[in-house]
């Protein structure tokens, strides 16, 4: 599909694109207020960085690079959000051994504000992860995963709203189809509800409802596939209406900027994904004037 133009600034490797139909002629008077999204994906349990003989990743990655990249970031502008794409569980023996105790008890102490459900996050089954949540702080975002006839029901939220310097942000999740991934003795009595159609809701909610002024969607679908008939990120972009942003998981694709979409109203939507493992740091600003129209700044920042 044909993409909205945008601008890269070449000296911070960064797009800038203009939402709500505000022109793209300036990267100058980016707007009085800004918002700050900080997010991850398919971190899969790595807790420590990548030893330095390591192939691919040598020295790179660990919660703890990341913890001071979010503090330095937060310091800069603590109009900040941190958010989580799912597949948190399971890649290390650090899930083996504690279940992803360790994960969300460090998550919490990044102060994570919060995050979908992959389906790794299913490895240990409903009764694990409901067993996690009280180490959680931060939110567990599913629209589109029925818990009501498991133990999970009650603790998972379709959408949270956060204000930040009078912004308000609407985040919701969207997960992927989990028969054929996950085994249904783990998932149990989970009904997997259409993406397209929770989403289109949702977010119809959150601006027509709630009045935000940014919504953000937390998805587990994947990028993009060759089938058509698999739902994806790309996909969803261009049958939103009001979504600003979809912060993606699953496929572990790595965008070192975001891709840009078109949706139904014409108006451009963010679309990205920073790999997996934790390292890399999704950065995406939201300059506001004074009538809440924005412009977005979106780079990947190595851990």
């Amino acid at each position: 599909m044909k993409r909205r133009d945008f601008i890269i600034n070449t000296a911070a490797t960064s797009t800038f694109v203009g939402l709500g139909g505000l022109s793209l002629n300036s990267c100058q008077g980016l707007g009085s207020k800004q918002v700050t999204i900080l997010h991850t994906n398919d971190v899969h349990s790595h807790i420590d960085p990548f030893p330095k003989s390591h192939s691919l990743y040598p020295n790179l990655g660990g919660v703890a690079r990341r913890a001071s990249l979010v503090e330095r970031i937060r310091n800069e502008n603590p109009n900040t959000l941190l958010l989580d794409a799912g597949d948190i569980f399971q890649g290390t023996p650090y899930f083996n051994f504690y279940g992803g105790e360790l994960e969300f008890k460090l998550m919490s102490k990044l102060k994570y504000d919060a995050a979908t459900i992959g389906n790794h996050d299913f490895d240990n089954g409903v009764d694990g992860l409901l067993a996690q949540i009280p180490n959680a702080t931060f939110d567990l975002l599913s629209a589109n995963y029925d818990f009501s006839n498991t133990v999970l029901d009650g603790f998972v939220k379709p959408y949270n709203i956060y204000l930040l310097d009078n912004i308000k942000i609407g985040v919701y999740g969207i997960g992927i189809q989990l028969d054929g991934l996950v085994t249904k003795r783990l998932y149990k009595e989970t009904v997997y509800l259409n993406p397209f159609e929770i989403a289109l809701d949702t977010e119809r909610k959150l601006k027509e409802e709630e009045h935000c002024d940014l919504i953000i969607c937390l998805s587990h679908l994947g990028y993009d596939y060759d089938s058509p008939d698999r739902p994806s990120d790309t996909q969803l972009a261009q049958r939103t209406h009001y979504t600003n942003l979809i912060i993606g998981g699953h496929t572990h694709t790595f965008l070192e900027n975001p891709e840009v979409y078109t949706n139904q109203q014409g108006n451009p939507v963010l679309v990205n994904q920073v790999g997996a493992y934790g390292l890399n740091l999704g950065r995406i600003d939201f300059y506001f004037d004074q009538n809440k129209n924005a412009k977005a700044n979106g780079v990947s920042i190595k851990v």
